[in-house]
């Protein structure tokens, strides 16, 4: 298991689930009620989904597709560490993974 923790855009810690290897981030998050709206449902035709990964969790990331690097330059408010929630995938190497919401984020389809 691994257990997430969201942040809102403020760094105050909003929830902390365990999520099984396996289990895409965007619907862990969508299950923990936060407020990525994913539009695309996850095909990466969108970045609804962006959201900034801790620094020492990102180093232990795949790097990014190409795809995904487009698509985060349309992202409100990405650094550095922003990936796209749809194309993180938990391992059973991950035991925490710590990601912030940006302030832009809403979710407007599964208010």
């Amino acid at each position: 298991m691994t257990l997430v923790r969201f942040y809102k855009a403020d760094g105050t810690l909003d929830r902390e689930v365990e999520a099984k290897p396996g289990q895409r981030l965007l619907d862990v998050a969508w299950k923990a009620k936060q407020p990525l709206e994913g539009a695309c449902e996850g095909v990466m035709a969108c970045s609804t989904c962006h959201v900034i990964v801790d620094k020492a969790d990102f180093e232990k990331l795949p790097p990014a597709s190409d795809e995904e690097e487009d698509m985060l330059d349309f992202a409100a408010h990405a650094t550095r560490t922003s990936r796209l929630a749809c194309q993180i995938f938990l391992t059973e190497e991950m035991k925490s993974l710590d990601v912030r919401i940006p302030p832009s984020a809403r979710n407007w389809l599964r208010g």
